[in-house]
């Protein structure tokens, strides 16, 4: 941990990245959370597979460093759970086999890459730091445009498009699609939008977001596909458009 830290990655909304490490080895697995902790980054740990896919629930991880190892059940079977609720988060896995078809069929399986034991805690760093670039993890001195498929929101110049086509939006309509745009395909509360939006509690007035909202709507979904979606008793959700 000698060397330096690299540029500081964060979420696309300006938090730390977060990092899961499964682990069995205790004091294997506080090395490399100090490790990635002196990076700037949210780490949890977890040491079995049950474990580790709860703790993945739970901490909506942007990587994830898997031992191919454990005690409960191997690492390719943490993987397969891991995918089906969320099969676009980066995994790296650290495998003591140095065989060919082990790497490829862990590669295979939904891993991006690997690490082989012994590691150096330079080369876990700077493989994850890769992953997330790659993932969309954002370096500090450049995320001031925003973009969720075809809608584009410059934070510099305010301004606003999708498909090319200019969006005019007022101010609370702007810092509204904004906190939408950091938080891409995540349910967002009224709650947490009359929060980060309004900043204090409008306590029950909280149907200004649903006012905003359908504001939004007509500027951003008319006429095209929607991305705006409403998550009954939950909240709501910016998704692009598939396909």
């Amino acid at each position: 941990m000698s060397a330096a830290r690299g540029p500081e990655l964060t979420r696309i909304d300006g938090t730390p990245v977060r990092v899961l490490v499964v682990y069995d080895e205790v004091n294997i697995a506080e090395l490399l959370r100090m490790a990635l902790r002196y990076e700037g980054w949210d780490v949890e740990v977890a040491h079995t597979g049950t474990k580790a896919v709860a703790a993945a629930r739970k901490f909506d991880p942007d990587a994830i460093v898997l031992d191919m190892m454990l005690p409960d059940f191997d690492g390719m079977e943490v993987l397969r759970k891991l995918r089906a609720d969320a099969d676009d988060v980066p995994v790296l896995f650290l495998t003591a086999r140095d065989a060919v078809e082990d790497r490829v069929a862990g590669l295979t399986a939904g891993g991006d890459d690997y690490v082989t034991k012994p590691f150096a805690l330079e080369e876990v760093v700077a493989r994850l730091r890769a992953l997330m670039r790659r993932a969309g993890a954002q370096q500090t001195a450049d995320h001031s445009v925003l973009a969720v498929g075809d809608l584009i929101l410059d934070e510099d110049s305010h301004d606003v498009s999708r498909a090319g086509s200019p969006i005019s939006l007022t101010a609370t309509e702007f810092e509204l699609l904004r906190y939408l745009m950091r938080n891409p395909k995540r349910v967002l509360s009224k709650a947490q939008i009359l929060d980060r939006v309004w900043n204090y509690d409008f306590g029950g007035q909280a149907n200004v977001v649903e006012l905003y909202i359908s504001y939004l709507r007509k500027k951003v979904d008319a006429g095209r596909e929607p991305m705006i979606h409403t998550m009954r008793g939950a909240g709501y959700v910016l998704k692009p458009v598939e396909g």
